[in-house]
């Protein structure tokens, strides 16, 4: 964890919400993206010195109830409920859930099965330092013009958002990207875990400031369905949506599914795979 998420993370839903969303005017020259530290107060039955003492770091273990109130006055869903109360489970610095445990690299005969079943789509599983473990064909055809999967021991994809040039022209809307991605590394104990510490320190020294500014602003909880937009060199502009698959805790790995976000895409993902239209279908969202 970086050394206040609980109250970036309190921030930045509360930047989030509109005032009309909860039933409030927008009223003339707001300066505040969303709800104002008073307007939250009030929701949740709190004082403002005590919100401000959240989202300052000065008190990280509110009590339940407190908690509670808040995420129903900024109408978190559940998932973002689960990860607020995690983060007071968290905030002593000397926690990790990992305990000494490394990064899993072995992936068990039957995830590789999956993946052989989700042919020709686009799968991979990563572990928790985003190093690429294991993929479809469909993955690689996807990835291998980047150079990422060039040494499949080696390869990382935090590394290569933030470390490899060809990361910019391959994901058109690189900035949410490398958002998710430093979302995706702090989710877990981030620096509490050494080996998720050495990476962060490797990322800070190739991308200095478009790393650390991220940690320092970015939410820990990276999107769990969303769609991306790729520039393939030679199947063009595609756009997949993907879903997250998280794998049991002791292989400490997920599992991410892209599928064709348009027909176009379909399309383009079949004639690289040297398919017939229609082995992949498009998913309207």
């Amino acid at each position: 964890m970086t050394d206040n998420e609980l109250g970036l993370f309190l921030r930045s839903r509360r930047e989030a919400v509109s005032p009309a969303h909860v039933g409030l005017p927008a009223g003339p020259r707001r300066r505040t993206p969303g709800l104002r530290r008073a307007e939250l107060a009030t929701l949740a039955g709190v004082s403002v010195e005590y919100l401000i003492r959240l989202e300052q770091g000065r008190d990280r273990r509110p009590s339940p109830s407190v908690l509670s109130a808040i995420a129903t006055a900024l109408h978190l869903p559940p998932s973002e409920r689960i990860h607020l109360y995690r983060l007071t489970k968290t905030a002593d610095a000397g926690f990790s859930c990992m305990g000494n445990a490394g990064p899993a690299r072995s992936v068990r005969p039957t995830v590789r099965a999956i993946l052989e079943h989700l042919e020709p789509a686009v799968a991979v599983v990563v572990n928790r330092l985003s190093d690429v473990l294991a993929y479809t064909e469909g993955y690689h055809r996807l990835m291998a013009p980047t150079g990422v999967l060039d040494d499949p021991s080696t390869a990382n994809l935090a590394l290569f958002i933030f470390g490899d040039p060809r990361a910019h022209d391959f994901y058109p809307d690189w900035e949410h990207i490398a958002d998710l991605q430093v979302a995706a590394l702090k989710q877990g104990p981030f620096r509490n875990d050494p080996a998720t510490a050495a990476l962060a320190d490797q990322l800070e020294i190739v991308a200095g400031e478009q790393f650390t500014r991220r940690v320092a602003t970015v939410p820990s909880l990276p999107a769990a369905t969303g769609t991306t937009r790729v520039e393939h060199a030679e199947a063009g502009p595609l756009r997949l949506v993907y879903e997250t698959l998280d794998l049991p805790a002791d292989d400490d790995q997920q599992l991410f599914v892209y599928l064709p976000a348009d027909e176009a895409t379909a399309t383009a993902l079949d004639k690289i795979a040297g398919r017939h239209p229609g082995a992949l279908r498009a998913i309207s969202i």
